[in-house]
C-alpha cells in the first residue's frame, strides 16, 4: 500500500488488525476498515501530504477540510483528525509511535502557518491554515442545516459545559448530544466503560476532544474504534477559546506566524518551555531536511 507524502510514495505495509487499515491507491483515496460499530463503509477522498520531519501533514485549507469531513460524515466513515503545528511535529521527533499516530488519521491538519508555508514551498500553493478554533467554526455552521451531532470530550471541569452552552446560543439548532470531563489521570476501568456507554447511547457525528497535545491524539489513536463516534477531533486549547476562557490572538497576528510569541506571553508558565525549546530545534531540523543533510522518512 502506497502513501502519498507531497510527492514521494512511501510503503505503508500491512497494518495491524485492530487498527482501522488505511490504503492509498492514489494520492487521493482512502478505505477504512471496519471498526467494531460499523458495519461497512464507502470511499472518501482524502489530499496528499507534505513530509515535515517525517509527519505527513495534510496538503488542506478551511475548505477542502470541512468537505473531507462532511463526506466521512455521510458515508459513514470513522477516523480521527490530528491538528498539528510545530509542538506535535516537534512532539513526535522523539515517539515513533506518535508519529505513526499523525500518519495514519483521516486528516493532519495545517495547524500553524509554518506548515502552510512548507506545503507552499513544496509546490502546493492553495494550501491555508486549517487552525482548530477555525475548523470548529465551519464545522457547526455547516451543521445547523444538516443536523449533524457533537459531543465534547476534555476540557477543565466546567469548560464542556460552559462550550456547550455558549454554541448552542451561537449556532441556533445546534445538535450536541453529550459532554465528558475527564480526571487529569488515566481512566479507571469504570470510567472507560462509562464513556464507552454514554456514546454508545447518542452515537455522534462528531467527537471533538479538548486535550493536549500529545495527549489527544494518543487518547484518540486508542479509542477511535471503541466510541461510536464517525469522526474524533483533537482541537486542543479551542475548547478554552470558545468557552470564552482564553483570549484568542488576533488575527493579524495569527497570519504572522507570530501567534506563538502571543500565546506565550498570555500564558509564560504553561507554554516557555515548549515554544522556546522546540522552535529553535525545529527550524535546525527543517534546514537539514530542505538541504537533504538529514531524512525524515514518513514511518507508518
Amino acid at each position: 500500500m502506497l502513501i502519498f507524502a507531497g510527492l514521494r510514495p512511501i510503503d505503508l505495509g500491512t497494518l495491524p488488525d485492530h487498527r482501522p487499515a488505511v490504503k492509498r491507491t492514489g494520492p487521493s483515496t482512502l478505505f477504512l476498515g471496519q471498526a467494531t460499530h460499523r458495519a461497512s463503509f464507502a470511499t472518501v477522498q482524502v489530499p496528499q501530504r507534505v513530509n515535515v520531519l517525517g509527519v505527513g501533514i495534510s496538503v488542506l485549507n478551511l475548505d477542502s477540510a470541512l468537505d473531507t469531513l462532511i463526506a466521512a460524515v455521510r458515508t459513514r466513515t470513522p477516523g480521527y483528525v490530528c491538528v498539528t503545528g510545530v509542538h506535535g511535529v516537534m512532539e513526535s521527533q522523539g515517539d515513533p509511535n506518535l508519529r505513526r499516530i499523525h500518519n495514519r488519521s483521516l486528516l493532519t491538519t495545517p495547524d500553524g502557518m509554518p506548515m502552510v508555508w512548507l506545503g507552499r514551498l513544496a509546490g502546493h500553493r492553495t494550501m491555508g491554515r486549517v487552525y482548530g478554533p477555525d475548523l470548529m467554526e465551519r464545522v457547526f455552521a455547516w451543521s445547523q442545516d444538516s443536523g449533524a451531532t457533537h459531543f465534547f470530550y476534555g476540557g477543565n471541569t466546567g469548560v464542556a459545559e460552559e462550550l456547550k452552552a455558549r454554541l448552542e446560543q451561537r449556532f441556533p439548532g445546534i445538535r450536541i448530544v453529550g459532554t465528558f470531563t475527564p480526571p487529569f489521570r488515566p481512566l479507571t476501568p469504570a470510567e472507560d466503560s462509562a464513556l464507552i456507554d454514554q456514546v454508545a447511547a447518542c452515537r455522534p457525528d462528531f467527537l471533538w476532544v479538548g486535550l493536549s497535545t500529545p495527549k489527544q491524539e494518543r487518547f484518540m489513536a486508542a479509542y477511535g474504534t471503541r466510541l461510536a463516534a464517525t469522526v474524533l477531533l483533537g482541537v486542543g486549547a479551542a475548547f478554552d477559546f470558545h468557552a470564552g476562557r482564553v483570549r484568542q490572538a488576533p488575527r493579524w497576528i495569527q497570519r504572522s506566524g507570530f501567534e506563538w510569541l502571543y500565546r506565550l506571553a498570555c500564558e509564560p508558565r504553561r507554554l516557555w518551555k515548549r515554544y522556546l525549546s522546540n522552535n529553535p530545534r525545529f527550524l535546525v531540523r527543517i534546514a537539514a531536511q530542505k538541504l537533504g543533510l538529514r531524512a525524515y522518512p514518513i514511518e507508518s
